[in-house]
């Protein structure tokens, strides 16, 4: 019996999560499109993937999510490419410290585009189809900054809650077409960002462990839908 082969979608895919999470669904035998914003890494990336999976397709697209032009002309490449997408992973993001208080001007700004704008702009995008078909899966990669205030958190804390209440809209409007929505949220992840942080690896979370619980939530029946995901390291919050 011949599984379904599957187009997934993923941003932020040149490292860490994103990256982690094009292998899984690659090594499952589904066709990939990749985007992020650095080039050269997004490329590297993609062609380590496809010469590791041979028989599937690996397509990549260097953009600045964040800018809504960006977003739409990597919505027209993978449209393009797809006469369908199955799963749109919205996992592009970034983290600046810093209080609201003292913050630099113009922060909040930078975290709702890259944390917000980016998936609200790319998903806008790509539902028309995934509405004609009536089926797909979208996973918003939030975080606990969403889920409780912290120190140090600013605006990117102010960002990952507005990409809640995004993704919970979502999955409201979604319902009577058939489209599953997830919210994930992750507490503290080992990538590069933790490195010289002084704290120890083994009390941070492994990007597999987040990958792992994606990958699971897709393979449910289509009756069923994972609302959120929520994974902390096993001593509580970094």
């Amino acid at each position: 019996m011949n599984k379904t082969r599957l187009n997934i979608v993923i941003t932020g895919a040149s490292k860490g999560m994103g990256m982690v999470m094009a292998e899984k669904f690659a090594a499952g035998g589904n066709n990939l499109f990749l985007c992020a914003r650095n080039i050269d890494q997004l490329g590297t990336t993609s062609a380590r993937i496809q010469k590791e999976f041979p028989g599937i397709s690996v397509s990549h697209f260097p953009a600045d999510l964040s800018n809504k032009a960006s977003s739409y002309a990597f919505a027209e490449q993978v449209l393009k490419q797809f006469s369908q997408v199955d799963i749109l992973i919205n996992n592009a993001g970034q983290f600046i410290p810093g209080s609201i208080c003292n913050e630099e001007d113009g922060v909040l700004e930078k975290m709702i585009g890259v944390n917000l704008f980016s998936a609200y702009h790319l998903t806008r995008a790509i539902l028309p189809s995934m509405m004609h078909e009536k089926k797909g899966h979208i996973f918003n990669i939030c975080s606990i900054a969403a889920l409780k205030a912290y120190d140090n958190g600013g605006s990117y804390s102010i960002s990952k809650f507005a990409l809640m209440g995004f993704s919970k809209n979502l999955r409201e409007e979604l319902k009577p077409y058939n489209i599953k929505v997830t919210s994930v949220y992750p507490g503290a992840v080992y990538t590069s960002s933790w490195e010289g942080s002084g704290i120890a690896r083994q009390r941070i979370m492994e990007v597999n462990d987040i990958a792992d619980m994606v990958l699971a939530a897709s393979k449910l029946s289509p009756q069923a839908c994972v609302e959120e995901i929520v994974v902390r390291p096993i001593l509580g919050d970094v």
